[in-house]
């Protein structure tokens, strides 16, 4: 007969597909967020059926502050060992690197990439300020008005939406003037009073004021048209060769061995390929896209490459 340390052997093999906690170990695993709205309410989502497939409590922690960077240091500095994760939008592995002179992390030495998750694009949304009702005729603006050219973004230098309006410019041949803000609710007030021609910020936030008749969603920065308002066109079909999107997946310090990182993917995979999953992150207009780790790290790095060709077209200065 086999030996008892053989049995337990075979046993602790074929019980792999969870990390490596202790039975009697019910700890929670802490999921970080960096971001709010979406970002935070995908987590949300995520850490919900994380739980059951883990057997434990999955916290979700918010951690705002230096976009994403404060929760990318506690991160770091966690033990490899699964209990610590972190939901992160691309920025800080595609677009900080070629925006900031220091960073406190090494984009791919200090992270490891367990799950793909989801992807978002922005709204571009006009008022007052600009008879503009398409991209065309906004395009047409811009043009004859150059130096009222000025958009917002949220959550301002750095994001998504920053990099929504450089492209635009790049592609149009006019430069535009970037205004940054901490929150979008305040600048699409603004763009809805007259006191900003355009913003460019997260779908989910335009939608009522776009219904309202105060101000004009009129395009998408993705490759595919919102279920929040399908009659919208994206950049591309509107005529504008722009087709910016932001990946969103989930990370573990550095470190982590491949028999705690493997059951995790399988699992986050899993949730994030249900149809109810698709459901929920449709109000945030976000987007599913489960990947492995290798598929997660392969369109961080065409996005690392895309933001870098975009900083250096633009003559952004890096601060």
């Amino acid at each position: 007969m086999p030996s008892r340390r053989i049995v337990l052997a075979h046993l602790a093999a074929a019980g792999c597909a969870m990390p490596s906690f202790a039975q009697d170990d019910k700890s929670p695993v802490k999921l970080l967020v960096g971001a709010s709205a979406g970002t935070d309410f995908t987590a949300r989502v995520i850490a919900e059926k994380l739980k059951d497939s883990l057997g434990r409590p999955v916290v979700v922690i918010s951690k705002l502050g230096a976009g994403q960077q404060v929760a990318l240091g506690e991160l770091k500095r966690s033990a490899p060992d699964g209990r610590t994760l972190m939901l992160v939008t691309s920025a800080p592995f595609s677009i900080y690197p070629h925006i900031y002179q220091k960073l406190d992390y090494e984009p791919l030495k200090d992270f490891t990439p367990i799950a793909g998750v989801s992807s978002f694009d922005v709204g571009i949304a006009t008022g007052p300020a600009t008879a503009a009702r398409d991209m065309p005729q906004l395009v047409q603006w811009i043009r004859s008005n150059p130096k009222l050219a000025i958009y917002g973004s949220a959550p301002g230098t750095g994001s998504l939406s920053h990099f929504v309006g450089i492209s635009l410019g790049l592609a149009i041949g006019q430069a535009l003037t970037h205004v940054p803000y901490k929150e979008s609710p305040v600048g699409l007030v603004d763009v809805s009073t007259g006191r900003l021609p355009m913003m460019m910020t997260g779908l989910s936030g335009m939608i009522e004021l776009h219904k309202a008749g105060k101000l004009r969603v009129i395009a998408s920065s993705g490759s595919q048209r919102s279920p929040l308002l399908p009659d919208v066109p994206t950049m591309t079909e509107a005529g504008v060769k722009v087709n910016t999107t932001s990946t969103v997946g989930i990370f573990g310090p550095a470190g982590m061995p491949p028999e705690v990182v493997a059951p995790l993917t399988k699992a986050i995979i899993a949730i994030a390929s249900t149809p109810e999953y698709r459901d929920k992150l449709a109000i945030y207009n976000v987007f599913p896209k489960p990947a492995t780790p290798q598929e997660l790290s392969a369109v961080l790095g065409d996005e690392y490459k895309q933001f870098a060709a975009l900083v250096k077209a633009s003559g952004y200065t890096p601060e």
